[in-house]
């Protein structure tokens, strides 16, 4: 373990950034900040919304930019315009801070750095991704140069980015087009937006209200759900090795997968690496398929389908007779997690930028809402795709009415009732184990005695209580330390006394110092 179970937070009072290691961090001169940051843009934005109270959201390494570009913006907003800078997020930095937000009941966004572009449920969001250099014709050439070495007929090619080009993304895509218009390769480009508005009911998943395109740049926009690339095609992603890249490896598996870095102006096969990132989370899978208490991990609450999946995930745990519990801890790390110890897996409803944890660092195995529903399947094999966007899953489920939805859930996760004393073979310790059961009705015909894990209490009225049902209680009843002995009823009470009055710097029972 990288990290210990008891931090005393001091970590996160001494924590610091290396800005030199960190690409997002590097920015212009003062002199190129209006047209880095768009402040111009920003500010028009702002203007013709006629908004009143504006969030400004920096990620860690852009907090040092935060006061010149809020004086510049202050000088161009017009008079009664408030501006706020939000100093931290409240999980991780992509995506947007809407309850930061409401602690100075802001009505507008601005969200500055890399972005995961999930739907919002509440406020509008104005984002500012930054401009990081590019060579376009350097690009251009060297994807011209994948695609001629690909020997067999090419339908299709996907541009994917990071969102710190998208200012040249536009001519990058068209200028592929014009080289490429003679053959019979069709190049895929999905604009990304720089402003979205929220969503006010549940959003498909090829469909949001997303507006907005960067200025001086004529970029080449398909339909919605265009972006789906044939098995036959490759994935062309321009941009560093980050997150985005790996969820498009994990995403699409079954396509070739290039990548082109601007600033070493290199071209590599990402591929090759897809089978162990699918073999690592298959192993995460199949700790999970062992597990009968699970932690729901709220990753987001900027994320318009957040609650929606949350109670997806309930009713699918509920049906599989598994025990659920809802957390929400913020940005995760292990000290926080190892609270929870009678938890055996945790499941992170985040957004997809985060969903991917490496649990090496952890105690328990940390899975997606997708990979539970493969855990959950009688035969625990993978569907034959790998979804990381929560909604989704929401999606596919929506057309059904509440009775056979119910019973497709049931189908899914497998409906073994009729033997419950069943064991469950176990792919990790390569044995076979006692499944727990929760909510499950007892029988009439059990006594009194009831099972001989339930946990016996009193409550307040003296009463015998037994909880059967409770992970938590039954996990404390076996453990060797629970705690001080209350002794309730043991003791005899002792004399009510009057206490100390005043204040710590000085008691009316003290004296007074004496002047020297």
């Amino acid at each position: 373990m990288t990290t210990t179970f008891s931090a005393t937070g001091e970590e996160a009072i001494k924590h610091s950034i290396d800005l030199d290691s960190c690409p997002s961090a590097q920015c212009p001169e003062s002199s190129d900040i209006l047209e880095f940051f768009e402040i111009e843009r920003t500010a028009k934005e702002i203007r013709d919304g006629d908004y009143k109270r504006i969030a400004l959201q920096f990620p860690d390494e852009l907090l040092h930019e935060s006061v010149p570009i809020y004086r510049l913006l202050k000088q161009r907003v017009n008079e009664g315009q408030e501006l706020y800078v939000l100093a931290d997020t409240s999980y991780g930095s992509c995506c947007v801070d809407e309850v930061a937000a409401q602690h100075v009941d802001a009505d507008l966004m601005v969200h500055y750095g890399h972005a995961c572009l999930s739907q919002t449920s509440r406020l509008p969001v104005i984002y500012v991704f930054g401009r990081k250099p590019i060579n376009v014709d350097s690009c251009v050439k060297r994807i011209l140069d994948v695609i001629a070495s690909i020997v067999k007929s090419l339908p299709s090619v996907l541009i994917r980015h990071d969102v710190a080009y998208s200012y040249r993304a536009g001519e990058i895509v068209k200028e592929l087009c014009n080289k490429t218009a003679a053959t019979a390769t069709r190049i895929m480009y999905h604009a990304v937006p720089t402003k979205m508005e929220p969503s006010p009911t549940q959003p498909k998943s090829d469909s949001s209200p997303i507006s907005g395109r960067h200025e001086g740049s004529d970029v080449l926009r398909t339909e919605p759900g265009a972006d789906l690339v044939g098995n036959d095609g490759i994935i062309i992603y321009i941009g560093d090795e980050s997150l985005t890249l790996t969820n498009i490896l994990v995403t699409h598996s079954s396509n070739k997968v290039y990548s082109y870095n601007p600033t070493t102006n290199a071209v590599r096969l990402e591929s090759g690496r897809t089978n162990k990132l699918l073999m690592r989370r298959f192993a995460v899978v199949q700790k999970a398929r062992d597990a009968d208490v699970f932690g729901i991990l709220v990753g987001t609450l900027g994320v318009a389908s957040y609650l929606s999946v949350i109670t997806y995930l309930r009713n699918l745990l509920s049906h599989a007779k598994k025990k659920s519990y809802t957390i929400s801890v913020g940005k995760l790390n292990p000290a926080k997690l190892a609270n929870f110890m009678e938890i055996e897996c945790f499941v992170l409803a985040a957004c997809p930028e985060n969903s991917l944890i490496e649990s090496k660092d952890f105690f328990k195995p940390i899975i997606t809402p997708h990979e539970l529903k493969v855990a959950l399947l009688p035969e625990g094999t993978w569907l034959g795709r790998y979804v990381l966007d929560f909604s989704h899953l929401l999606t596919e489920n929506e057309p059904s009415p509440t009775s056979a939805r119910k019973e497709a859930v049931e189908d899914e996760v497998g409906n073994d009732d009729t033997d419950p004393d069943r064991p469950a073979f176990s792919l990790i310790t390569g044995k076979y184990r006692q499944v727990r059961r929760f909510g499950v009705v007892e029988r009439a015909e059990v006594s009194d005695s009831g099972d001989a894990s339930a946990v016996v209490i009193r409550n307040q009225d003296t009463s015998v209580a037994k909880i059967s049902d409770s992970a938590a209680a039954l996990f404390l009843q076996s453990r060797t330390y629970r705690g001080l002995d209350a002794r309730v009823g043991e003791d005899t009470p002792s004399i009510l006394e009057l206490g100390r009055s005043g204040t710590a710097r000085g008691y009316t029972d003290e004296l007074l110092p004496t002047n020297v």
